[in-house]
């Protein structure tokens, strides 16, 4: 590991293709920052691409791969109508559109919509194979590790390399037995991919800094435990292990199965493992009994689903004196882009909403969080807004220039491309997301 440690994703894919004795598979993915550099840099490697729900497309990248192609996308939902537009740059993809479904970051779309995914990626890859034959190989099935990058192999045939699907609890769960039947699938998992990449790459950011300030808002306690729900990879509450010097029983709650094992895998490489239980368990009905925290937190949850029966769920588990500490996206709050553009381009570009994953239709991500925390009964509130400086250095900031570029006419994407190179060479091109952010006492 200590020779890959450095080295860009795609890289890192190499290796690991070296390592199985693979030189080409089809790969199915979401994010851009999975598959892109690999688009890039090793396009020969690639026998098909799929892109599952992806928030956006880059005709320019894709184009040399138009015809081994196919794009899962909703109809619903703030990404697909730009989706379905890129599409149309693209004549030679192959696209399933799922009627009625919006595909937000933690979306089971491979639960919800199994039998039509399945049907369509099957049937692609079979119309492919003639023009695009991949050897099919046999490898020994179970789990392992090379290069920085975890996986699990199961069946045999062609290889079909499978990234994470953001925050889908379910991932390729639902699929894997109808495509290991056919194929010799190579699921990937661990920090270099995937949510657990972006969510490892923010706890290593200025989010890190919003998250503290909540920290000394709720004034942990020697001795006191504290919950994190919705613990995600673990940053959080990783972060306050440290900060808490082990005098705390620290526990991590998720829902989704990949990021509890994602998180428990890293707090062990830290040396947390002995520190820090994780637990499965849903934010809407936590499986823990009235008080029994002393602290409770959520950051970035409140968004995926019913928000105040999260909040009253945070409450109930508190204790009388302990602490509830919240964290959302501000999509009411403008953001700040920091590049030289006229001023109505940057007064669209900052416009609330346009960046970060969104909520659903019962979530909070705006400053209806301050009033839901008085309504729940938490008093000595400490309410503030907060800003993150999202800078090159981050994978968060590929994703945002995704997001506003699709919003740009093709003369306004240049203007926004000369500026982030002037910006870049000033080092001054960052772009800042905001957060509100609430503390409370149960009385």
């Amino acid at each position: 590991m200590a020779g890959t440690a450095a080295l860009p994703l795609e890289e890192r894919l190499v290796h690991l293709f070296h390592h199985l004795a693979i030189e080409q598979a089809h790969v199915a993915a979401r994010d851009a920052a999975d598959w892109q550099g690999l688009v890039t840099a090793h396009p020969d490697r690639i026998a098909s691409l799929t892109l599952v729900c992806p928030l956006a497309l880059d005709p320019r990248v894709l184009q040399p791969l138009a015809a081994r192609l196919l794009v899962v996308t909703g109809d619903e939902g703030p990404t697909a109508a730009r989706v379905c537009q890129w599409l149309t740059e693209l004549p030679g993809a192959t696209s399933l559109i799922l009627r009625a479904y919006a595909s937000l970051g933690w979306s089971d779309v491979m639960a919800e919509r199994t039998a039509d995914i399945g049907t369509a990626l099957l049937e692609f890859l079979r119309r492919l194979e003639p023009r695009q034959p991949s050897p099919a190989v046999r490898l020994p099935e179970g789990e392992g590790e090379a290069a920085g990058l975890s996986y699990r192999i199961r069946g045999a045939g062609p290889p079909l390399v499978l990234f994470p699907l953001d925050l889908a609890p379910s991932q390729w769960e639902p699929l894997l037995p109808t495509l290991s039947a056919q194929y010799c699938t190579i699921t990937l998992g661990g920090a270099a991919v995937g949510p657990v990449m972006f969510l490892e790459a923010r706890g290593r950011s200025g989010y890190l800094d919003v998250v503290h300030r909540l920290l000394r808002a709720v004034r942990v306690q020697p001795g006191e435990t504290v919950l994190e729900v919705g613990c995600g990879s673990g940053v959080v509450v990783r972060e306050l292990a440290r900060q808490t010097a082990r005098a705390n029983r620290l526990i991590g709650v998720d829902m989704n199965p990949y990021l509890l094992r994602e998180a428990a895998g890293l707090a062990r490489q830290a040396g947390l493992g002995d520190v820090i239980t994780f637990r499965e368990g849903d934010a809407a009905a936590l499986p823990f009994p009235d008080n029994s925290v002393d602290v409770t937190l959520a950051c970035t949850v409140l968004e995926e689903g019913d928000a105040d029966r999260m909040l009253a769920e945070l409450v109930r588990v508190t204790r009388p004196g302990g602490r509830v500490g919240v964290i959302v996206r501000a999509t009411d709050m403008p953001a700040w882009v920091n590049l030289p553009l006229r001023a109505d381009l940057k007064a669209r570009l900052e416009a609330p909403g346009l960046i970060g994953a969104g909520a659903s239709a019962q979530g909070c991500a705006d400053a209806s969080l301050y009033g839901r925390v008085q309504a729940v009964g938490l008093t000595s509130l400490t309410l503030f807004p907060q800003l993150d400086a999202v800078t090159p250095a981050e994978p968060r900031l590929a994703r945002f220039q995704q997001q506003l570029l699709a919003t740009l006419s093709p003369e306004d994407a240049q203007e926004w491309h000369r500026a982030v190179a002037h910006a870049q060479a000033q080092g001054t091109f960052f772009i800042a997301q905001p957060f509100h952010c609430a503390v409370g006492t149960k009385p």
